[in-house]
């Protein structure tokens, strides 16, 4: 459904987006991330058509967003970051105005606006002026301005940007809702929200694409050396004799449930098998391993070793990947 090849945005001397390349196939839900300045805004606004790129090709539904932008566009539904709304405006007129510029038939105007302020809950809001609405309403009408002519594909930038938590669940309960019928790709900094709406993510950095792959494939590839460990001893001796063992990594305490236990997260060295290392401490110490299994990497964990640590590799992970399940150097 949306193609991206070897994309690149310069302004200047600056280079925004550096070879980009991805698919993003149909009825999948992508979510798109990287830290602020990462370039995630400008190369969504290159695949809506909304600028150019310096090179590179976007192709939506096989139709090029230079070569062939009518076509393109006509199966395109944004919502950037900032709603484009005009706050004088009843909900109602400004619907039907953005149906006017999309050239949506005079007679499927009312029957398509009905249905999709229903779908995005703002019918009993629809006289009202937008100016007079609450942040997270206004957020819902420029969702529905998004929807106007039926898009396959639904750009969002930032949607819950500014919402109050009882706001955020319900606009991510419309996206879920929409995720039925749409393919949607979501720039979002709250990675809890990405991780309950999308089926892959995408991580960009510094204008480069550094990840993507399924949150728990992401996570698997970068957790295969660390395991949380449950044992029985005097904590103090416990937590000292794993930090001063080189055959970790790293060692940190977590919360436990069970009195007289302690929890630890650990992750060996390279080359070092954390499952013997913890087992060999364990008898050395005369400590009662109780438990010992694979602790996967949070969404955060995984978006902050790519984005973060300017030395990290993925070498080590190069097997089982697909074009859509891969990563990639800085």
């Amino acid at each position: 459904m949306i193609e991206v090849k070897n994309l690149v945005k310069n302004y200047g001397k600056y280079e925004a987006v550096k070879d980009i390349s991805f698919k993003v196939d149909t009825g999948e839900v992508v979510g798109f991330l990287g830290p602020n300045g990462a370039g995630k805004s400008t190369t969504m606004n290159i695949i809506t058509g909304y600028i150019s790129a310096s090179s590179g090709e976007v192709s939506i539904d096989g139709f090029d967003i230079l070569k062939n932008p009518k076509e393109a566009k006509k199966r395109i539904g944004y919502l950037p970051e900032i709603p484009p709304l005009y706050m004088d405006m009843t909900v109602t007129e400004y619907l039907n105005f953005a149906a006017d510029l999309k050239g949506v038939k005079k007679a499927e105007i009312k029957p398509m606006l009905d249905d999709i302020m229903e779908k995005i809950k703002i019918t009993h809001v629809s006289h009202k002026v937008i100016k007079n609405l609450s942040k997270g309403y206004r957020q819902r009408v420029g969702l529905a301005q998004a929807l106007v002519g039926y898009p396959e594909v639904l750009i969002l930038d930032e949607p819950t940007v500014g919402l109050d938590p009882k706001q955020i669940i319900e606009i991510r309960d419309v996206i879920k809702e929409l995720s039925k019928s749409h393919t949607i790709i979501l720039s979002s900094h709250i990675l809890s929200e990405v991780s309950a709406v999308c089926n892959r993510v995408i991580i960009i950095n510094k204008g480069r694409l550094v990840a993507s792959g399924t949150p728990d494939r992401l996570s698997e590839s970068l957790s295969q050396d660390r395991f949380k460990i449950k044992l029985k001893g005097v904590k103090e001796d416990i937590i000292n004799a794993f930090k001063s063992d080189s055959a970790f990594s790293t060692v940190e305490e977590s919360e436990t449930t069970e009195e007289g236990t302690t929890d630890l997260i650990v992750e060996g060295t390279a080359g070092t098998d954390a499952r013997e290392a913890v087992f060999d401490n364990a008898v050395k110490n005369g400590f009662k391993l109780l438990m010992i299994k694979s602790e996967k990497l949070s969404l955060e964990e995984v978006f902050l070793q790519v984005t973060e640590n300017e030395n990290f590799s993925l070498d080590d992970f190069s097997n089982s990947k697909t074009e859509n399940e891969a990563f990639s150097r800085y």
